[in-house]
């Protein structure tokens, strides 16, 4: 009993531990992160998390404020996940349904669809989206899917006068001459006008002039200037009525519509949105009392401009889009590519008239066409006189092919010639006649060998060389044929670029071109001459081996030669008779005894702060505080810090990045590899010096040589301490010279359970910095100093087992105990 007892108490803690492993982060310490301190593990700890709840990297910066991180160190976050290459596993990291997947199909039929339709209207399917892009191939269906047409009616044109007034309908009646009187009267829905002092005159389908005429007629009787003339009567038409026009037939939105009285059939054929898929261009009817009163044709309108036909409605007209008969498709080489609608005996030229005609490039002899028959499809082959007698079918379509990209008497010349390009083959022309037209060849051409490239029957190129000297003499005869390409080379195609080199203290080193008769001066010229630093002795010119036998015991890689010139660049004697030869290549280098001035800056607790030029290349700290002065009383020595260039020279750089290399690949993290390139990448770094050992002992080991851009500043006496890290309230405490290390920790509140002391180290003034060491089983902590910094770092946190890891873990734990159990319940 005894042992079950141990068994599952033993079972208990190992549940216990494996659940007390798996890492999470707390609200505080989310927003208290440092993304520099994190390792690798915690960063895909985080991933990980973020996957779970569905996020993408671009929902980074909404995590990061939902946790209270800070922008600075979501920025940080993000760059160190890109860096790792977890944000490809954050990168479409939502889960989709499968209704999503379709739609997301959907959306790559017709995506600009999509970004044209509102995002309130309802999606369509794929077989409506098929349709619809179908529909806007037909010609004319652009006119009602362009929403920058709006196909309103005119509302401030003159009344036409075929116009008749109905009920709702205001004239505006003027009165002028003797008498004067303006009347804005509306038609009752009897169909009168009600004039003051008149009465009620009947104008109810009338037109404006009829209803002008008749209410003249009755303004007479009460004003008697109109029969004498003396007064005049003008009528016009003021707001309008609207009307009720019904749309039926393949129309895309049937229904009954109010419009204005002004309204004709294109105007209710847009606000219906025209004709669908099955309908017509062609045959739009307006019945009016039960009667066809008009056949309004779209194409006369796209085609010619014309609108006879298109009325204007009138109150209960019904417009009738019939379906189409006959519709053909032209495809290829015609201006608009296009579904057509054919009235009954259009032939196919009166369709290639609306597709705009033939492009440019358009072959027209033969006409390839798609026809479907009763049983099966054929091709139908039409020629350019067949096209005004070739009666179109429905279903037909027709491609238009373009021409062939080859030419029929071409021949092309290239390279050194005055003028080369393309040319027109005559009969019999030969290579002699081709140059001619050429203009001859230049002078650089090199005339002992040309190539005639020429397509063989089966269209394989075939090389055929001849004498160019002799081909411009008229001594080669051979002839031309359709397509030959001629090549007549250049002397300086065929060799490698001739230049020289010349580099070191000159103002413009570089490669410069070869030319015959170049002197080691002329050389000197084109590169903007010497430069201040430059030495006019012991220039060096190097060669290479270009001619020669061949002989193992010849060891020599170059010929190497040394000149000294005259500073005005005058002919000197020695190098008069040196040519320079293409590929040579020329040092000069810089005199032994030119230095430029080397500054340092010294700022600070001193006499006379500022920049100093370095006067010897022995000189010390302690020389440039004896030229500024000395330090003032103030001055805190000990506290004096040093900033240097990283580099001093190239040298530095270039065996730092060799001994860089091996470190960082020994590095695993990625936030340790990140923090050594950018201290290293920066441009000065931080050297501790002990100023007040150099005053005592000017010349000693701690008394550096100065270099150029060194910088020092030499601070005031410093009063506190500042401490950092794992101490329950970080602050600054004032020194004092009886405090011990961990009497300022006591001071901040002492360490946290966080703190790994044995690593705890103070940062100097000066930049030294110590650590504690380890005697025995105790710490030893480092002295502190006025102006030090105090750092206690944080305990590195145990990996521990995700949540699946610890039930697996403590699944098999338990089965073993059941095991053992059971093995001493057999043993009783």
């Amino acid at each position: 009993m005894l042992r079950k007892l141990l068994l599952i108490q033993l079972f208990l803690f190992v549940v216990y531990s494996v659940n007390a492993q798996v890492p999470s982060f707390s609200k505080e310490q989310m927003k208290q992160m440092k993304v520099d301190n994190l390792s690798d593990d915690q960063v895909r700890q985080l991933v990980a998390e973020m996957k779970k709840n569905n996020l993408s990297f671009d929902d980074i910066d909404t995590y990061a404020q939902q946790k209270g991180i800070p922008d600075v160190e979501a920025s940080k976050l993000k760059d160190r996940i890109r860096a790792m290459g977890l944000d490809k596993e954050l990168t479409g990291n939502k889960t989709k349904t499968k209704q999503d997947a379709a739609k997301s199909e959907e959306r790559e039929v017709d995506d600009e669809d999509d970004k044209a339709k509102d995002s309130t209207e309802p999606k369509l399917t794929k077989e409506e989206k098929e349709r619809e892009k179908r529909r806007k191939r037909i010609f004319g269906a652009e006119l009602f899917s362009n929403k920058n047409l709006t196909f309103e009616p005119n509302l401030r044109m003159a009344t036409p006068p075929n116009y008749r007034l109905a009920a709702n309908d205001e004239l505006l009646i003027d009165v002028y001459g003797y008498s004067e009187v303006q009347h804005r009267l509306k038609v009752t829905p009897d169909g009168y006008i009600r004039i003051p002092n008149l009465g009620p005159v009947y104008v109810n389908g009338l037109t404006i002039e009829e209803a002008k005429n008749r209410i003249t007629k009755q303004l007479a009787t009460i004003y008697s200037g109109i029969k004498s003339g003396n007064t005049f009567v003008q009528m016009s038409l003021g707001s309008i009525r609207s009307i009720r026009v019904l749309l039926i037939g393949e129309v895309e939105k049937p229904g009954s519509y109010t419009v204005p009285s002004l309204a004709t059939v294109a105007n209710a054929l847009y606000v219906s949105g025209g004709p669908n898929e099955n309908g017509s261009f062609r045959n739009i009817q307006v019945i009016r009392n039960g009667v066809p009163a008009a056949t309004f044709d779209l194409y006369d309108f796209l085609a010619n401009g014309d609108l006879t036909n298109n009325i204007v409605l009138q109150d209960q007209d019904i417009v009738k889009i019939n379906p189409y008969k006959t519709r053909i498709e032209l495809a290829g080489e015609v201006k608009r590519p296009a579904i057509f609608e054919a009235k009954e005996n259009e032939s196919l030229q009166r369709m290639i008239e609306f597709a705009g005609g033939y492009t440019d490039r358009a072959y027209t002899d033969v006409i390839r066409g798609y026809r479907v028959n009763n049983k099966e499809r054929e091709v139908v082959n039409i020629t350019a006189d067949q096209l005004g007698n070739f009666k179109v079918k429905s279903g037909d379509n027709f491609v238009v092919d373009s021409i062939l990209n080859r030419y029929s008497n071409r021949v092309t010349i290239s390279g050194a010639v005055f003028h080369p390009g393309n040319y027109a083959l005559e009969e019999g022309m030969t290579i002699t006649d081709l140059l001619k037209r050429a203009d001859g060849v230049r002078e650089e051409a090199s005339l002992t060998r040309g190539l005639i490239r020429r397509l063989q029957a089966d269209f394989t190129p075939a090389y055929i060389n001849f004498n160019v000297q002799d081909a411009v003499a008229g001594k080669s005869n051979i002839t031309l044929q359709k397509e030959d390409s001629v090549m007549i080379y250049s002397k300086l195609d065929l060799r490698e670029e001739y230049e020289v080199r010349i580099d070191g203290e000159v103002n413009k080193p570089g490669y410069y071109a070869y030319g015959d008769s170049m002197h080691l001066e002329d050389l000197i010229l084109l590169a903007g001459g010497l430069n201040d630093a430059a030495s006019t002795q012991h220039i060096e010119v190097s060669r290479r081996i270009r001619n020669g036998v061949y002989s193992p015991q010849d060891t020599v890689k170059a010929i190497v030669q040394y000149f000294d010139v005259n500073k005005d660049l005058s002919t000197n004697p020695d190098a008069q008779n040196f040519v320079l030869l293409p590929f040579d290549e020329v040092s000069i280098r810089r005199s032994p005894v030119y230095s430029r001035q080397a500054n340092v800056s010294i700022g600070g607790e001193v006499v006379y702060p500022g920049d100093y030029t370095i006067n010897t290349r022995a000189e010390r700290i302690s020389d440039l505080i004896k030229r500024t002065g000395g330090l003032r009383p103030e001055a805190y020595a000990e506290g004096a810090v040093m900033l240097r260039k990283t580099f001093i020279n190239e040298g530095d750089s270039l065996i730092l990045a060799n001994k860089l290399e091996v470190f960082i690949n020994k590095l695993q993290d990625s936030a340790d590899i990140v923090r050594v390139k950018e201290s290293v990448s920066r441009h000065e770094q931080l050297l501790g010096i002990n100023l007040d050992q150099i005053i005592k002992n000017p010349g000693s080991k701690y008394d550096l040589l100065l270099e150029e851009g060194d910088v020092i500043r030499v601070p005031k006496k410093l009063q506190t301490v500042q401490l950092f890290g794992e101490v329950y309230f970080p602050k600054k405490v004032r020194f004092d010279n009886n405090y011990t290390f961990r009497d300022y920790i006591h001071g901040a509140g002492g360490f946290t359970s966080q703190a790994l002391k044995r690593r705890s180290y103070i940062v100097y003034p000066n930049g030294e910095v110590k650590n504690t060491k380890r005697v025995f089983f105790f710490n030893s902590y480092p002295k502190v100093k006025p102006g030090a910094e105090v750092y206690v770092p944080a305990k590195k946190e145990k990996k521990g087992l995700s949540g699946q890891e610890g039930i697996a873990i403590a699944s098999g734990l338990a089965s073993i105990a059941l095991v053992i159990v059971t093995i001493l319940n057999t043993v009783k």
